[in-house]
């Protein structure tokens, strides 16, 4: 199923047009060094958009990966100067939905962009993964509410 979703993501709906997009702006935005914390969770996110039904996105504090403490600091600000961006583009992204439910076709593609507004929002420090890699930090992080809650 993965497979046929990711076909007609690529094919009638030109996905791979919207990962280049995303990657090659990416690769811009770390090239002017200022913006390299969104420009690699934009390349991330490009790669997400190569195969989005078999990929996840999620950040790098979920899957606890150690960084320096002034690239955090330096991301956070990146990403707070780039929040009203984000705002405009998951509106749009949000209406794109809206529009690709329309039809039957549209709807595995709609699918695609709802799960990724998150990452629309704010590409900062996160990272493509294998589902099922996701499904296990979701998996780790739930057990360990659960031992929080349970004192």
């Amino acid at each position: 199923m993965r497979t046929l979703g990711n076909v007609l993501w690529h094919f009638p709906f030109f996905g791979f047009l919207t990962a280049a997009f995303y990657w090659l702006l990416g690769l811009l935005l770390t090239l002017l060094v200022v913006t390299a914390p969104l420009g690699l969770g934009l390349m991330e996110f490009g790669r997400f958009l190569l195969a989005p039904f078999g990929n996840e996105m999620v950040s790098k504090s979920s899957l606890r990966v150690e960084q320096n403490v002034l690239w955090q600091a330096y991301s956070t600000v990146v990403m707070i100067l780039y929040l009203p961006f984000g705002v405009v583009f998951v509106i749009l992204s949000a209406i794109q939905v809206f529009a690709l439910c329309l039809s039957i076709v549209g709807i595995p593609v709609a699918l695609v962009i709802a799960k990724s507004l998150g990452t629309v929002l704010n590409p900062v420090n996160k990272v493509c993964v294998p589902s099922a890699v996701a499904e296990e930090v979701a998996r780790r992080n739930a057990s360990a509410d659960i031992d929080r809650r349970r004192g």
